[in-house]
């Protein structure tokens, strides 16, 4: 495919391209999120190209998800009553919202940043009094949700 040269028969492939064709790109860009990230974190980049392993997400960096609400809408009602104990899951708070680890930060600035290797959200979502919060949500490896929230 040009991305090698033919040696008895075979192909030896130019540095970052592999496959009996040399016809695979090893090169990740193609497939980085607009969060830093291979794929949103919900995929694998394969020739340069994702494989989104959540079947709720699609397109070519496995961004676009047309059955979600969003993970800031999702979570904000249990973010608003565990940090501020206020908001409609306010009553139900121990036994609906305890799904995620919760870190109190200071302020915007010290939230975490993308380019981590968790799939981050940031959120900006309006509380019962018609004031701004914010938070990060974030899933690990292990599956643990974690959210950061400013005071």
């Amino acid at each position: 495919t040009g991305n090698g040269i033919c040696k008895c028969r075979v192909c030896e492939c130019f540095p970052n391209f592999t496959g009996s064709a040399c016809d695979c790109s090893l090169d990740t860009l193609p497939c980085m999120a607009s969060n830093g990230q291979i794929c949103n974190g919900r995929g694998t980049c394969e020739c340069g190209t994702c494989n989104c392993t959540d079947p709720k997400f699609q397109g070519a960096t496995c961004e676009m998800c047309q059955t979600c609400l969003g993970v800031c809408a999702e979570h904000k009602d249990c973010v608003q009553c565990r940090a501020f104990d206020k908001g409609e899951k306010k009553e139900t708070c121990s036994q609906e919202c305890m799904y995620f680890n919760m870190t109190q930060v200071e302020s915007r600035d010290k939230l975490p940043q993308p380019g981590q290797p968790d799939p981050l959200s940031h959120c900006k979502e309006k509380d019962v009094d018609d004031c701004w919060f914010y938070f990060t949500y974030s899933v690990n490896s292990n599956g643990e949700a974690n959210v950061h929230v400013v005071e």
